[in-house]
């Protein structure tokens, strides 16, 4: 018998259901969009029924994508979530929600972020759970609502209201509110976390005036979370039930389905922003570069931790040069349009559009375009765009590198401008190693698949599914021989050390 597994993938506009094969393929794929509502304040909400209802909207997609292709849903062995991170959700033991799902681009908490890092509270934060006080972790945003909600402070203080994130919220739904669970990846994006004993922490809690929260049983990513009844939740004739054994972050998942498996790996996401995540082994190493520390993945003998850093301009840079400088039509035409000259001839983008993320933290720098001649072409300013993407993870791998006292081994690479062969070629030149590149776009899905597999013997080891990636997996090699990229380099650091 052929075995499946199903995998929710639950972002921010949409959720994506895959059913994969044993060898990672993908059998059949739902995928329905998701409203978020983005107000001008910078609040950003969901609503938490809405969440719940696409993701049972996307996996009905998917399951008839998968039976009118003759296939038998008795064979898909088990399933698994990843999710959208540090967008959470408050609710009563009846599983109704007491308030808007806030997400994790909501800004609402920076008052809130500012007071307690000047009550001298963020280095206790990072000591005990890797991250800083911003308003993209869960907590902060918790107070604010705490804080202007009098009757929902009073449900939390009297021990009515039930905390989670995404993946804890569909859980407790799938479940008639039996299973009350998340694993650490999520629950180490909360600020309640500390990711070193692996419990949310009594300290900052109390601190916080949150002690009478109920919190999920924080679990390791493979882990058996129940059995949920998909035939009665989806009122199916077919009566059948498939037990969950993952639930993990999306950021997380796309590490382990690039088969991040071993200390000094890492994978880059190359979208509108960049997330870089470095797999450091069995010990939280606290940065003094610039990078967070977290809970890479899970195993239920084994932890890993990761060290992330986010770069906040990449493709939004080349989306800005075609919108608002229209010096091309199309993001396809900028690769041949950086190839057509020799080199940078000395000019260069600073992408500071909303500032300089890890591991500068120049969160007031303005972007620039520096060292324009007469002689300087679009040319040169869409391939200066480019580079910048290349010079700014080469940054973040340093201070990883540094904080680890150790060098990168492999670094896979997802994502949109994955698709920009001048981009891939550049990083690849830069860093001196190899990229490899999953031939399956919904990273993700994969790792959460991978995990849940794990759990039902699906699959049988790490090692296995080592051998599974290497299968799926094409390499992008460095060319030793091209020191374009190094030399371009030093001047891009000089001009980031001005500021």
């Amino acid at each position: 018998m052929k075995k499946y597994i199903l995998a929710i993938d639950q972002g921010t506009s949409s959720t994506k259901t895959i059913i994969f094969d044993e060898l990672g393929q993908a059998a059949a794929k739902g995928s329905v969009d998701l409203k978020t509502n983005y107000f001008d304040n910078g609040f950003v909400e969901q609503n938490p029924e809405d969440i719940y209802q696409n993701v049972l909207d996307s996996v009905t997609e998917c399951m008839n994508d998968f039976t009118r292709k003759g296939l038998d849903i008795h064979n898909i062995v088990s399933c698994g979530i990843s999710n959208q991170r540090e967008t959470f959700v408050l609710w009563d033991k009846e599983g109704k929600a007491l308030a808007p799902a806030v997400v994790w681009a909501c800004k609402r908490s920076i008052g809130i972020c500012t007071d307690l890092i000047e009550k001298g509270q963020n280095d206790l934060i990072k000591q005990k759970t890797g991250l800083l006080l911003d308003p993209y972790f869960s907590g902060t945003k918790l107070l604010w609502l705490l804080e202007n909600d009098i009757e929902l402070k009073e449900k939390v203080v009297n021990g009515e209201v039930y905390f989670g994130t995404v993946d804890c919220w569909i859980l407790y739904k799938l479940t008639y509110g039996t299973v009350f669970k998340t694993d650490y990846t999520n629950a180490c994006r909360t600020l309640l976390f500390n990711i070193h004993n692996l419990q949310w922490d009594a300290e900052i809690l109390e601190k916080w005036d949150l002690s009478n929260l109920n919190l999920p049983q924080p679990c390791p990513s493979s882990h058996d979370f129940g059995i949920i009844k998909w035939g009665e939740i989806l009122n199916l004739e077919n009566q059948f039930s498939i037990p969950m054994t993952s639930l993990i972050g999306d950021s997380h998942a796309a590490t382990f389905g690039e088969g991040c498996f071993e200390k000094g790996t890492a994978k880059v996401t190359l979208g509108t922003g960049s997330s870089i995540m470095m797999n450091i082994g069995d010990k939280a190493v606290l940065s003094d570069s610039g990078m967070l520390t977290t809970i890479c993945w899970s195993t239920e003998n084994r932890v890993d931790y990761a060290l992330e850093g986010a770069i906040v301009s990449c493709g939004s840079t080349i989306e800005w040069l075609k919108n608002e400088l229209q010096l091309f039509s199309s993001p396809a035409e900028t690769a041949a349009m950086a190839a057509a000259i020799a080199d940078n001839a000395g000019v260069y983008l600073i992408p500071a559009f909303s500032g300089l993320g890890a591991p500068h933290w120049q969160m007031s720098r303005k972007a620039s375009i520096e060292g324009m001649t007469f002689g300087t072409t679009k040319n040169h300013i869409v391939r200066a765009a480019l580079e910048s993407i290349p010079y700014q993870i080469k940054d973040v791998v340093q201070a990883m590198e540094q904080d680890m006292q150790a060098a990168l081994k492999s670094i896979s690479v997802n994502g949109g401008m994955t698709q920009n062969q001048f981009v891939i070629h550049f990083v690849a030149d830069l860093l001196g190693i190899p990229l490899n590149k999953q031939r399956n776009p919904d990273v993700s899905a994969l790792g959460a698949a991978y995990l849940s597999g794990l759990k039902s013997g699906v699959y049988e080891s790490i090692s296995q599914l080592s051998e599974i990636n290497k299968q799926q997996t094409e390499q992008v090699l460095a060319n030793a021989n091209n020191d374009l990229p190094s030399k371009g380099y030093q001047g891009w650091k000089e001009k980031i050390a001005r500021f």
